[in-house]
């Protein structure tokens, strides 16, 4: 099992920033990709950004150029910093890792008001 404690998120008014983090623990050792999901009231959870455990990183198109995904190997520790934050980036962020399946943090919740 794989246990997260996820913290960063909260409340930001348009264009300001934030940083999540996601620290991960228990069956670590064979962790492949970490990342986000997000999931706003009333819509699908949707991918926005994950990291290979050799740093190949991926986006969704909506966070292209103000999100950026890094990781901490040592510390099986992944981070999301969000700038130029939209209100349309208001949601539930998830921390995954995926081994043979995806395990999930509890989420944080992140609100940007206009």
């Amino acid at each position: 099992q794989v246990q997260f404690v996820e913290s960063g998120g909260g409340l930001v008014q348009a264009g300001g920033s934030l940083r999540l983090s996601c620290a991960a623990s228990g069956r670590t050792f064979s962790i492949n990709y970490m990342g986000w999901y997000r999931q706003a009231p009333g819509k699908q959870r949707e991918l926005v950004a994950r990291i290979s455990s050799d740093g190949t990183t991926n986006y969704a198109d909506s966070v292209k150029g103000r999100f950026t995904i890094s990781r901490d190997n040592a510390k099986n520790t992944v981070y999301l910093q969000m700038n130029s934050l939209k209100p349309e980036d208001t949601a539930v962020y998830y921390c995954y890792a995926s081994i043979l399946r995806l395990y999930w943090g509890q989420g944080t919740q992140v609100t940007v008001s206009s």
